[in-house]
């Protein structure tokens, strides 16, 4: 399970500056997403273009821009149609766009009416999977049966919007290295279309395929689209390093896209899987005091606040955001996320199964659902949440750990095992899947396995260091290292001192030290005894917890050895 060795800052050279066909581009490919009913990736092309400074503005505008291409006269004939059509789906009228382009030919025209069926079918697909809710005859994802046809309707196109439809088809349908392929035509016609990027990106996953695909875009690595793509992609691989972060900070200098708020949540991503909580949160506070009714990416800002128990904050926002649109996705994962923090784990999970059943595909739902299982003791209904999320998501590595955990409450060891495995493949430099995997190697009766990833877990800076010292001590004991177990309990005492916990956090550290000295041949009895009087006057956690007992026992026996030495 050794950390992959794809290095992404090899594709991060020195980056090329923004430029007026760069502009003209994104401005042209802002508006044919739009014709064509593609929100997010005209809303990521508009950010973008606003995002560019004044200044920079100024300089591009005395380099030449490149010519719009003039409206074929299948166009022209079928304008006034195409608006009707584009009216309806501004209104969610799929349905009837699909039923006034029936007839239209140009291919702006086609797909838009292609790209319609295709929102109706998804829709009946998921009604007709939802009719089936509580039945052993529901499949664990809708099936949408009218893909094949759709892909064939589309198979021998070339035009590039076209052909991300294409590649979109060939992806639902399975057919992933031939999307791959697909959506990298498409790329190099219109390298501006960010849901192109997306596709390609839903293909990926792992560094390796991330590597081998990268080389076979037709873009400069310089190019600043090759710097957002890989910056995303890492973060999406929970591979992040600073040279992401340094990336990112170069995107929002003054000569790309300083004002840009998607770049900044991403940064604020980079941030927050690089475990800068606090920074993460001050590049959110700076987003919000741009835009404070901006309601994308409101999810990373909830994980955020989330981590660092943040309820305040977490509780002023889902007030505002619940106001004002509590139909978003984004606003009922911040809703669960804030009731989570409560402990009310029931309206928690009610706003999380509203997230999802807004958005199918919102894999964190599922996971942190399936948490929230997992916290009502109901490990079944956790498990199917963290299947859900990784038929949504095989990236996610909490889903792969939350199924580790809840088959280990099912007492499934070695389920257990797997998914935790799994999900340090995806993830194994975190400290936590580490020490989850440790637990799950302790209970199924392998402690030199258990002992060597709680060592795991040190390295890669595990958050409550004194709780995996302690764990690491008793089971060092369970081996016969005596000498090893002592040298973990003693670091315990040193974290526990050195942060002023209240003594019965590390008492069993404090005991084992002290039993170590009293066993050994010239041990130190003063310390030992010092331990032991501190862990005996401790109020808690009472005087008929083993550890305490164990140490007045313990402690006899010490002052009445310090006596026979005249040491007392």
């Amino acid at each position: 399970m050794a950390q992959n060795d794809f290095d992404a800052s090899e594709y991060m050279p020195e980056i090329t500056y923004v430029d007026a066909h760069m502009i003209s581009d994104l401005r042209e490919t802002a508006k044919e997403a739009h014709e064509r009913g593609l929100l997010t990736a005209t809303k990521w092309a508009l950010d973008l273009l606003r995002a560019v400074s004044q200044e920079r503005r100024s300089l591009i505008a005395r380099q030449p821009a490149k010519d719009t291409p003039p409206l074929t006269e299948e166009e022209i004939r079928e304008e006034e149609v195409f608006e009707l059509a584009r009216k309806a789906v501004d209104e969610k009228q799929h349905a009837r766009a699909e039923h006034l382009l029936r007839d239209a030919r140009s291919d702006k025209a086609v797909f838009l009416r292609t790209y319609c069926r295709y929102i109706v079918s998804e829709k009946k697909a998921l009604r007709d999977w939802h009719a089936l809710d509580g039945s052993r005859h529901q499949p664990p994802t809708p099936v949408n049966p009218s893909l094949t046809e759709l892909y064939q309707s589309v198979e021998y196109v070339a035009e590039p919007w076209l052909l991300f439809l294409k590649a979109l088809f060939l992806f639902r349908l399975a057919r992933f290295s031939e999307a791959v392929d697909c959506v990298l035509l498409s790329i190099i016609a219109l390298p501006w279309n960010w849901s192109a990027w997306q596709l390609l990106g839903d293909c990926i996953q792992n560094p390796d395929s991330l590597s081998t695909y990268v080389q076979k875009i037709a873009l400069p690595p310089s190019h600043p689209l090759m710097q957002i793509f890989m910056v995303r992609m890492m973060n999406e691989l929970y591979s992040t390093t600073s040279a992401e972060l340094e990336m990112c900070d170069t995107l929002l200098g003054p000569a790309f896209f300083p004002q840009s708020l998607w770049l900044m949540s991403l940064r604020a991503s980079v941030l927050y899987n690089l475990h800068s909580y606090t920074q993460a949160e001050q590049q959110f506070d700076r987003i919000m005091a741009i835009d404070p009714y901006r309601i994308d990416d409101l999810d990373v800002l909830a994980n955020i606040l989330y981590a660092v128990e943040n309820k305040e904050k977490l509780a002023t926002l889902a007030q505002f955001f619940l106001v004002l649109n509590k139909d978003r996705p984004e606003v009922c994962y911040l809703l669960g996320c804030h009731y989570s923090l409560r402990v009310e784990h029931e309206k928690s999970v009610k706003y999380f199964r509203r997230a999802i059943e807004l958005d199918r595909t919102y894999s964190a739902a599922w996971t942190l659902m399936g948490i929230e299982y997992l916290e009502m003791t109901n490990p079944q209904a956790a498990v199917e949440s963290f299947r859900r999320a990784i038929d949504v998501n095989p990236k996610d590595y909490r889903a792969w750990s939350g199924l580790g955990k809840a088959y280990s409450v099912l007492g499934m060891h070695s389920y257990s095992l797997h998914y935790h495995s799994r999900a340090l493949r995806l993830r194994p430099e975190e400290a936590e899947s580490w020490e989850e995997q440790a637990h799950a190697f302790e209970v199924a009766g392998r402690p030199e396995d258990a002992i060597a990833c709680f060592k795991r877990a040190l390295e890669a800076d595990a958050p409550h260091p004194m709780t995996v010292f302690i764990r690491l001590a008793q089971l060092l004991v369970t081996v016969n290292d005596p000498a090893g177990a002592a040298s973990y309990a003693q670091a315990a005492v040193a974290q526990g001192e050195a942060h002023a916990h209240p003594v019965e956090y590390y008492a069993k550290a404090l005991v084992a030290v002290a039993e170590y000295q009293a066993r050994q041949p010239g041990g130190d009895w003063a310390r030992a005894r010092e331990y032991l009087e501190r862990v005996v006057a401790s109020p808690a956690p009472g005087p008929d917890d083993p550890t305490h007992v164990k140490a007045v026992e313990l402690l006899k026996f010490v002052k009445t050895k310090l006596q026979m030495l005249g040491l007392d």
